[in-house]
């Protein structure tokens, strides 16, 4: 396993939920974390709590949606960092509705933030990684990027769109010595959930309160371990599901 201390590392959506756990762990195997999200509030709570232990952190607001506003991220954190060795491309939602209930307006949403978020954000370092031949690209996916979830139609296509990006950019990097691995967290405990307008449509296909669900923080050990691997060795999927549901 390779040490992270020193090395840069970018987290979008990092403001809560899994990206928050990403950066904390991140940063406690020895990082410097650049946090990007749109809570100024939540992402200075989060850099003074992580700069009151002695670890190294920044944050830059930013809507992932808008292709300048993170390369400002990346800019604003080699400035200060340096080279960006590692990208996390973690922001995301996700509504639970019926293709009876579809809205223009929610589907727009997660195509945007799930599917055009990631290629902006791969677009603001690939530049940089493949000259210096080197860096690691993470594209946050999901159990819903293998198989379709009723209820998470839109959903399930994003993720699915973010398997096949993901699986065409890693052939094309590898010859630049940059890697891109895909995390597929199953159902993971955190306010994802909470936007989901439709309730009908998240009681009949939701996650019921007695199924075993992992945490933000076991999806962070999991990207922890990606980065930690040696050069010649690449992770390029990873599901992490509960070991009492089986995929």
């Amino acid at each position: 396993m390779t040490t992270l201390k020193d090395k840069v590392a970018v987290v979008t959506g990092s403001s809560s939920g899994i990206g928050e756990a990403i950066v904390r762990h991140l940063a406690l195997a020895g990082a410097k974390v650049s946090l990007g999200a749109r809570r100024a509030d939540r992402l200075e709570a989060i850099k003074s709590d992580l700069l009151s232990q002695g670890l190294k952190a920044r944050y830059t607001v930013c809507d992932v949606t808008d292709s300048s506003q993170i390369k400002r991220l990346v800019e604003e954190t080699e400035q200060e960092f340096g080279p960006v060795d590692i990208l996390v491309n973690n922001a995301g939602v996700m509504y639970y509705r019926g293709v009876l209930k579809s809205s223009e307006e929610l589907d727009n949403r997660e195509i945007d933030i799930n599917c055009k978020g990631v290629v902006n954000g791969v677009s603001a370092v690939v530049e940089s990684m493949t000259s210096r031949k080197s860096g690691h690209i993470i594209n946050m996916s999901s159990n819903a990027g293998r198989r379709g979830f009723a209820g998470l139609a839109v959903y399930s296509g994003t993720k699915f769109f973010v398997e096949g990006f993901s699986q065409a950019l890693r052939q094309e990097l590898a010859e630049h010595n940059v890697k891109v691995s895909t995390v597929q967290p199953g159902d993971v405990k955190t306010e994802l959930m909470s936007h989901t307008t439709d309730k009908e449509a998240a009681a009949k296909y939701g996650v019921a309160e007695s199924t075993s669900i992992i945490s933000a923080d076991d999806i962070a050990r999991a990207v922890v371990y990606i980065v930690s691997q040696p050069d010649n060795i690449a992770i390029n999927e990873l599901l992490v599901e509960p070991s009492s549901i089986p995929m």
